[in-house]
């Protein structure tokens, strides 16, 4: 199964199952089902309005971006009392910050030019201090947070930190990389060596390669403790009639021949 370009989405969904890989990088299926929609849409709402307000310096500019880009998101009520609390820590959090290059940076960069692979993403905030370190900031809205051995073992933060090396010629001794939480205005931050980043590159291209061996009939389900909140649950032979799925299959392939 070829492909030229892979992100940690790409990744962490082949490695969980190589069906889920198979019907929405492949077959391109819309997804059928989702159980989460409400702390998806209140992640996407935070992200937009400290997006929106990284030059905000007062409460009343960040409620009006959050009044402006309420409509766009879906969440149930309980939700709500969190919204001020996540801008009032950002307020705090902001200032301590030197200069912001980069926000929401999509980004693709090579990692194996040769043999034409690529690795791509989206950074959240990018800030060079006065030393002309970077730091990549990822915002996490949830109260849970990881601990830097979480984040030792992060192969997101690993990639947005090849990717600020190789787009801004920095060297990877030079960059910190941290989730911040706005409900808790708490930042867990750490540097990778360079040896770390070289292993994860080299462990994303053998990946790749596993993934091009592949046929199409080899992408089989894997039940794990994911699948309560997979999308294409209800494509899963794990869990339904295939005869079932069959129908469903035929009747999503004829809905998008009839689309475009």
């Amino acid at each position: 199964m070829f492909i030229s370009t892979i992100s940690e989405s790409k990744s962490s969904t082949f490695k969980q199952c190589r069906l889920k890989f198979r019907y929405k990088y492949n077959d391109r299926i819309p997804e059928q089902d989702n159980n989460n929609t409400d702390a998806l849409h209140f992640g996407s709402y935070i992200h937009k309005i400290l997006e929106e307000g990284v030059k905000a310096t007062t409460m009343d500019e960040l409620l009006k971006i959050a009044e402006e880009e309420k409509s766009n998101y879906s969440f149930a009520k309980s939700y709500e009392p969190k919204i001020e609390k996540c801008l009032k820590n950002f307020l705090r959090f902001n200032p301590s910050l030197y200069e912001t290059v980069a926000t929401e940076l999509v980004y693709e960069v090579d990692l194996d030019k040769e043999r034409g692979i690529k690795q791509n993403g989206i950074i959240d905030r990018i800030v060079k201090g006065k030393d002309g370190g970077y730091l990549i900031i990822d915002y996490k809205t949830s109260k849970r947070e990881k601990t830097k051995f979480d984040l030792y073992q992060d192969n997101q933060l690993k990639g947005y930190c090849n990717a600020v090396h190789r787009l801004y010629g920095v060297p990877i001794d030079k960059i910190v990389v941290a989730h911040y939480y706005p409900l808790t205005n708490n930042l867990v931050a750490l540097s990778y060596t360079p040896q770390q980043i070289a292993m994860y590159v080299k462990s994303i291209i053998d990946e790749v390669w596993k993934i091009r061996k592949l046929k199409k009939d080899e992408m089989f389900p894997c039940k794990n403790e994911f699948c309560n909140w997979c999308a294409y649950k209800s494509l899963c032979p794990e869990f339904n009639d295939p005869n079932v799925i069959e129908k469903k299959l035929q009747q999503i392939k004829e809905e998008k021949k009839a689309n475009n």
